[in-house]
């Protein structure tokens, strides 16, 4: 009368037990249907080389991370996190597993709650393996095994031995020694192909490294490998495609496990471990602490970045007791040794994370229910839960029904009258699968690849400036919704939640303008073309719309090519609007634009007309003439870029040399140089003598936008 319990008893282990991966399978493998729990500190994964251990580790109380981590400890017990797929969210201490679906999908859960998931969905059988590198390889078991997922395509703050860094991968320094979460510093390959460090905060954002005021080649870098590939290999060597390369003073020796971080401070180091510790083998350190070194005298710095777009760093030799000098710094007091251990140090012995509260731990509130209870009392609290929200329902109804039509009568109004789609956070999120795919970026925000539920693929900016009342942003997106050519950027719908501010437009599936020219792409006929699209479409911002539209920063990065090279004009809605005629108010609150495209009356505080755009254009029109851009040297000057003066100046001796029109060996001289053996002579003499005349120092010797278009369709009217 036993056997029918003895049968049962596997089953009802088993459904209490459901994360368990088969015995069969190795320590460093999770095999389908197979799970990883959080309530069970054995459940890890451990590569073949018990190098690495991949797991759920605590970070607070009653909070943790799915993260990777060097199975040998610290001399203080603590162990050093590689990769972490929650850093910015941990989950529960209860019921949060980590599982690989019977369809192939990684999921990871937040007491129940699915919280993270990997989309690689797959009728092949799959496996989750750590592998003796540390990397977290997601492989589709066929005859030859396929990578479906795997952590080294998305770091944190480190990269190990043989893990490649790209142009689709960052790393994002730690918020604090203590906290792990993502900071305020990040490494990325630029779009110019060179690797940099940027500092990203409310107050300010800006490049710090390489120095920005240097050309990339003062600094040694190199812009023309755009495959975008950096590595540390096991020896200690790092080897970037932009040519930064360095060996770590431990060069040679693979017997101790390395990795290379982007540290709290915005430094970059190479960390070896040995006998429980962390010791720094190789740096890359910014400047801004270095003068105080220097100056035996020094008891403090004050350092900052000024309005112009320089770092400032002054050495004080004296301190005053509550003396305010007037400009926000940050002030570095110079301490003896004997007061502070090496930072290095510091660093290397703290890698547990505890999140900024008053306790120095974050412990996430759950209400779990019980496996075991009476059926009886479930029932009841069920009933009430329902019928409570029942009855809240009814009353917003109620409510809704009973109040006079607010803001969303007119944010609805909004959708009908202009077309736009208004998108809650939660679909902008879903649809660029969580703001995976960056594919551009600039001033104005970053702009990542999605694709809406209809299958159109779109371009989602998230906007910088989210100090744009929700009132501003939703007038200025009225009036966008009257905007309409084919030569301006299609408006598909934005986003006003909080404070998030977002544009979700029509993707260009040939990139910019900028893009192209770097990349050789464009023949005569397309370039001439371009400018004749770009042109026509600043005319009808300027002239024809009901609104005043400045465009404020014409430049190449913001015109972008759909699939038959037709130009459009990108981030012209949130430039500039003004009632048409009132000219005597143009006044703006700070510079806009674009070093190297920037017209003279931004610099000399004088009256910003439509002529600012016909300037950028010019200069637009001469670098697509020339090959050579005119913002490639951010060298200090008071008016404007060095070699945007240096370019207009150097094509005006060309052009003023010539008698009559150009000869050949003129137009050669000028031209970029893949476009020599293909151009028209009459329409490159027509493209100089009109950008010439766009990029005049004074504005009222400018042509406006419409007579640009008639000066390139019909140039027999300027005879």
């Amino acid at each position: 009368m036993y056997l029918p319990f003895l049968f049962l008893l596997p089953l009802i282990i088993l459904s209490y037990s459901p994360h368990f991966a088969t015995s069969s399978s190795p320590p460093n493998v999770l095999t389908q249907g197979s799970s990883l729990s959080v309530e069970n500190n054995k459940d890890v994964l451990v590569s073949p080389n018990k190098l690495f251990t991949a797991g759920f580790h605590q970070i607070g109380q009653n909070a943790y991370c799915f993260a990777i981590w060097f199975s040998e400890p610290m001399s203080d017990g603590n162990h050093t996190l590689v990769w972490m797929a929650n850093r910015d969210d941990p989950v529960n201490g209860k019921r949060s597993k980590f599982s690989l679906q019977k369809t192939g999908n990684l999921v990871l859960t937040d007491a129940g709650r699915k919280f993270w998931e990997s989309e690689t969905e797959s009728n092949s059988t799959s496996q989750l393996q750590l592998i003796d590198s540390g990397n977290l390889v997601l492989n589709q078991q066929s005859d030859e095994q396929t990578c479906l997922w795997q952590s080294f395509s998305f770091p944190t703050d480190t990269i190990l031995p043989n893990q490649p860094f790209t142009k689709d991968t960052f790393l994002v320094s730690s918020r604090s020694l203590t906290n792990l979460s993502s900071g305020f510093y990040k490494l990325y390959f630029d779009n110019d192909n060179v690797i940099r460090l940027l500092y990203n905060k409310d107050e300010i954002t800006s490049v710090y490294w390489p120095s920005p005021w240097l050309r990339p080649w003062e600094a040694y870098r190199s812009t023309y490998n755009n495959s975008r590939f950096a590595l540390l290999d096991s020896k200690g060597q790092f080897n970037s495609t932009d040519n930064l390369t360095f060996f770590t003073t431990d060069y040679g020796m693979q017997i101790y496990p390395r990795r290379l971080t982007l540290d709290v401070d915005g430094n970059i180091r190479v960390y070896t471990l040995n006998n429980g510790s962390w010791n720094v083998f190789g740096k890359i350190q910014s400047q801004r602490m270095q003068a105080g070194l220097d100056e035996p005298n020094c008891k403090a710095i004050q350092y900052t970045y000024n309005e112009r777009g320089f770092f400032l760093c002054y050495v004080k030799t004296k301190l005053f007791n509550d003396y305010y000098l007037g400009t926000p710094y940050v002030t570095y007091l110079r301490l003896p040794t004997s007061y502070v251990s090496p930072y290095h140090q510091t660093v290397a012995n703290m890698s547990s994370l505890e999140l900024d509260c008053p306790n120095s731990t974050i412990k996430l509130e759950r209400t779990y229910e019980t496996k075991h209870a009476n059926g009886a009392v479930n029932f009841i609290l069920w009933f009430s839960v329902i019928l409570g929200v029942i009855e809240f329902i009814c009353f917003l109804f109620f409510f809704c029904v009973t109040q006079k039509p607010s803001g969303g009568t007119n944010q609805t109004y909004l959708a009908v009258a202009t077309g736009f789609k208004r998108f809650t956070y939660d679909e902008i999120k879903k649809s660029s699968r969580k703001f995976r795919e960056e594919i551009g970026r600039g001033g104005g925000g970053i702009v990542y690849k999605g694709i809406l539920p209809d299958t159109r693929e779109v371009a989602i900016k998230q906007l910088n400036d989210a100090g744009h009342g929700e009132a501003e942003f939703l007038a200025e997106m009225s009036i966008i919704g009257k905007i309409n050519h084919r030569n301006l950027i299609e408006t598909y719908g934005y986003c006003a939640e909080g404070n998030h501010r977002i544009l979700v437009y029509e993707y260009m599936r040939n990139g910019s303008l900028a893009n192209n020219l770097s990349a050789n792409q464009l023949d005569w006929r397309k370039r001439f073309d371009i400018a004749i699209g770009v042109a026509k479409g600043l005319a009808y911002l300027h002239e024809e719309c009901l609104e005043w539209v400045l465009h404020c920063d014409v430049k190449p990065h913001n015109i972008l090519l759909d699939a038959d090279y037709n130009p459009k004009v990108a981030d012209f809605g949130l430039s500039k609007l003004f009632n048409r005629g009132a000219i005597e108010n143009s006044i703006f609150s700070k510079i806009r634009g674009t070093r190297g495209y920037m017209a003279p009356e931004w610099v000399f505080n004088l009256p910003i007309t439509s002529k600012v755009d016909v300037y950028s254009y010019g200069m637009v029109v001469l670098e697509m003439i020339t090959g050579r851009s005119p913002a490639c040297d951010q060298a200090s000057d008071d008016n404007q870029s060095v070699d945007q003066k240096r370019l207009v100046s150097w094509v005006r001796e060309k052009v003023h040399d010539a008698t009559g029109s150009l000869i050949e060996t003129q137009i050669v001289e000028i031209l970029d140089p893949s476009m020599r053996d293909e151009y028209d002579k009459c329409q490159t003499q027509i493209l100089l003598n009109m950008a010439l005349q766009c990029v005049e120092e004074d504005a009222d010797a400018r042509p406006t936008m419409s007579e640009v278009v008639k000066m390139l369709l019909h140039p027999e009217m300027d005879d």
